[in-house]
């Protein structure tokens, strides 16, 4: 299936490594022509470099509100276009309740939730422009809860919120705006995660035995597929959803497991 996205012009943030690198790849397939926005210029470089394909990669850290403004004049100058905005850049930091701290939330959000906000304001000039969509990236914590993790649970309530709110706001731009879901799926700091534990293939194979469909992590490439089209004309009556690609971890009945 053509997507219709040969030369489009994508932001994808974070998206040097794990499910933004995946996405990266998935544009590439498509013809799209991504640009990464992240800190790590070697991530980028390096993801840049797998896809063997046009990409460009601009090294800011999102978390401050002035670099979001650069990041996307950047991102605007080097093709004078953005179709596409992948928000996607976070970390589940561990900001809990209980040992957390004002400081603690407030920096958790800033990485989580606010660049979200900003990255999607600075762009929607452009949006406008090629009518172009939005798409966030957010997690299970929002909806599920996990433990000690206040912050990050509360910027994906954010992100799912934003997204409804954008799509009504930008229905009458034409702008479409979507989340993907991310439940279990294998991503490098998941992996950094795992390494805690003092079992952690025991654990693996506990959490995988807990994901109804196939009893395995969702793949990386599973997120971008979804991800890819949703930002594609071939979505284009789908705005305002929030999609799980989770395979039914989050709604189906805990009796089937």
């Amino acid at each position: 299936m053509d997507l219709h996205l040969k030369d489009k012009a994508i932001i994808v943030t974070g998206g040097g490594r794990g499910i933004g690198a995946g996405i990266v790849h998935a544009l590439a397939r498509e013809g799209a022509i991504p640009i990464i926005i992240s800190r790590s210029a070697e991530h980028n470089l390096e993801t840049l470099k797998a896809i063997n394909s046009e990409g460009y990669q601009i090294a800011l850290d999102l978390t401050d509100p002035a670099a979001c403004k650069s990041a996307v004049e950047q991102a605007h100058n080097i093709l004078g276009r953005i179709d596409g905005l992948v928000n996607n850049a976070g970390v589940n930091d561990g900001v809990g309740l209980e040992n957390g701290s004002y400081e603690g939330f407030i920096a958790s959000l800033h990485k989580n939730l606010v660049h979200y906000y900003l990255m999607a304001h600075h762009a929607l000039p452009a949006l406008k422009a090629s009518q172009g969509s939005i798409l966030n990236i957010t997690s299970k914590t929002a909806e599920t809860g996990q433990g000690n993790t206040s912050a990050y649970a509360a910027a994906n309530g954010g992100r799912n919120a934003l997204t409804r709110e954008w799509a009504v706001e930008l229905l009458k731009y034409g702008i479409r705006v979507n989340a993907v879901v991310v439940a279990e799926c294998m991503t490098p700091l998941y992996e950094s995660w795992l390494t805690t534990l003092a079992n952690p293939e025991t654990m693996l194979e506990k959490i995988k035995d807990k994901i109804p469909l196939g009893k395995r992590m969702t793949t990386q490439e599973e997120i971008a597929d979804m991800v890819v089209f949703l930002l594609s004309s071939r979505s284009s009556h789908t705005t305002g959803q929030i999609i799980h690609v989770d395979g039914g971890y989050v709604h189906l009945d805990r009796a089937l497991l």
